[in-house]
């Protein structure tokens, strides 16, 4: 059975930190590209980042600079390190895996979802 379970989230100010931490079982990591996701109120899914299992990483306009994606193959887990948050980046953060190699191909998963809220 395939889980992917989010963390970290939380009510922060402007200017703050978070770090998401998501934990994958049930697949074969190195098989999967992994990626946070985010949706606010009212508008649909949209992307943040990825990170390949080559350790490539892939970034929203939105977030270049502040973001950072990492992946730890030793305890499958990819982490989301936020800085500079602001009230724009509040809504809820998924986790993602998409297989990219041999029979993991055309497979795509998702964790539960954990909110981030930016506001003083």
């Amino acid at each position: 059975q395939v889980q992917l379970v989010e963390s970290g989230g939380g009510l922060v100010q402007p200017g703050g930190s978070l770090r998401l931490s998501c934990a994958a079982s049930g697949i074969r990591f190195n098989f999967y590209t992994m990626g946070w996701y985010r949706q606010a109120p009212g508008k649909q899914r949209e992307l943040v980042a990825t990170i390949t299992p080559g350790g490539s990483a892939n970034y929203a306009d939105s977030v270049k600079g502040r973001f950072t994606i990492s992946r730890d193959g030793a305890k499958n887990t990819v982490v989301l390190q936020m800085n500079s948050l602001k009230p724009e980046d509040t809504a809820v953060y998924y986790c993602n895996a998409r297989g990219v190699v041999a029979y993991a191909i055309n497979t795509n998963y998702w964790g539960q979802g954990t909110q981030v809220t930016v506001s003083s």
